[in-house]
């Protein structure tokens, strides 16, 4: 028959292993926390590479997305009806996306006509314009639930715009980079269909030379938020963040009235901007 003392020294024992076993989950848990909280707060890194091609693909006449089309980093280029490089209006896309369509892992090189139409709600990640055309995307959906995501990516060489919203809904655009432009963002200004537009501009590198990040018709109720966008090579500040115009649909070219922060149509402060 076991001693008492016996008992006690096993029951200590097993106790004292508990107390290890809860220390040590309560240990991981508090690091596992930590480190989930670090990765949740840490700050946004830099710019991405750009990426270098995985082949090359002419296109001839537009590609249609229904669903998803990962490219794998193969470079688009138009061809014959899509070979045109120029500012003229009408010209075709060389991707068209449906309502609901992904395109991702794309680079669009030169020549690349009126880049990507989107029909409806679409994402575009990681996608690439080596030489912008007409405009590297433009967004015409009518519902106002609508949302067209950009996420990574980048765009140069843009005379005029990079992305054209002539449709109803949300634009969000994030880990973006973009130099040498004319607009990053503009809502239509002269569209016979007009809507109120969303446009969130966050975690974005803009290179200077380029004429305004965003565009919008405070008329007509859009509204741009800026968030982490780092400006680089514009000492002087001549970009302007956020450009009101009074729009119309009478194809009259739009009057501009104001530009800078106001808490109504152009949202965000000077500490949402940093400048190198």
């Amino acid at each position: 028959m076991a001693s008492r003392t016996g008992h006690r020294y096993r029951h200590r024992r097993r106790a004292a292993r508990r107390r290890a076993v809860i220390a040590g989950v309560g240990a991981f848990a508090l690091t596992g926390a930590a480190l989930m909280t670090s990765a949740m707060l840490s700050p946004a890194g830099a710019a991405a590479a750009w990426p270098t091609a995985k082949g090359t693909q002419a296109v001839s006449s537009t590609i249609t997305v229904p669903g998803t089309l990962d490219g794998g980093l193969k470079r688009y280029y138009g061809s014959g009806a899509l070979g045109g490089d120029g500012q003229e209006e009408g010209q075709e896309p060389v991707f068209k996306l449906k309502d609901g369509a992904v395109l991702k892992n794309v680079i669009l090189g030169a020549p690349a006509a009126d880049g990507i139409h989107c029909q409806g709600s679409c994402t575009l990640r990681n996608v690439w314009w080596e030489d912008v055309g007409e405009d590297a995307a433009t967004f015409r959906g009518t519902s106002s639930s609508g949302v067209y995501t950009v996420y990574g990516g980048g765009a140069k060489k843009a005379s005029d715009k990079v992305f054209q919203f002539n449709g109803a809904g949300k634009l969000v655009i994030t880990r973006f980079q973009v130099a040498d432009f004319g607009k990053l963002v503009r809502s239509c200004g002269t569209c016979s269909t007009q809507y109120k537009r969303s446009i969130i501009v966050n975690d974005v590198d803009v290179t200077a030379p380029g004429g305004s990040i965003v565009g919008i018709n405070s008329n007509y109720g859009d509204t741009a938020a800026l968030r982490g966008v780092r400006i680089h090579g514009d000492s002087g500040k001549k970009i302007k963040p956020c450009v009101r115009f009074k729009g119309n649909n009478t194809g009259d070219e739009p009057v501009q009235i104001g530009s800078g922060p106001d808490g109504t149509y152009c949202r965000y402060t000077a500490s949402d901007l940093t400048y190198d």
